[in-house]
């Protein structure tokens, strides 16, 4: 889908904010996506030149920019999560959910 993992994950959750009435800005994606700023506003750009989202400036601040998916990113961002959930079920399907949840937990800190 030419998008990588972050590129994803913005796409993502600009996507679901905007489905439910929200255009955030980029500080506001960040936070909902657990990314640094810095990084968000980057991968933001390479979103944009892709026609994906567009960057509008806020007219309560016009230091912010509001974010909302184009009719090309609405029309991906669905089609990406389908298949990073399909992905996601059939490689966990072999260890089953309680076993995924505990696989999951030492991924996340190997020192558990």
């Amino acid at each position: 889908m030419d998008l990588t993992h972050v590129q994803f994950v913005l796409l993502a959750c600009t996507w679901w904010l905007n489905t439910h009435g929200t255009h955030p800005n980029q500080l506001a994606l960040a936070r909902q996506a657990g990314t640094d700023v810095k990084m968000t506003s980057q991968v933001l750009r390479a979103l944009e030149a892709k026609g994906l989202i567009e960057r509008e400036v806020d007219p309560a601040d016009t230091r912010a920019k509001r974010l909302r998916v184009t009719g090309v990113g609405a029309e991906l961002a669905p089609r990406a999560i389908a298949a990073v959930e399909d992905v996601d079920a059939r490689f966990f399907r072999q260890v089953g959910h309680d076993d995924a949840v505990t696989l999951l937990s030492r991924l996340a800190d190997p020192e558990a």
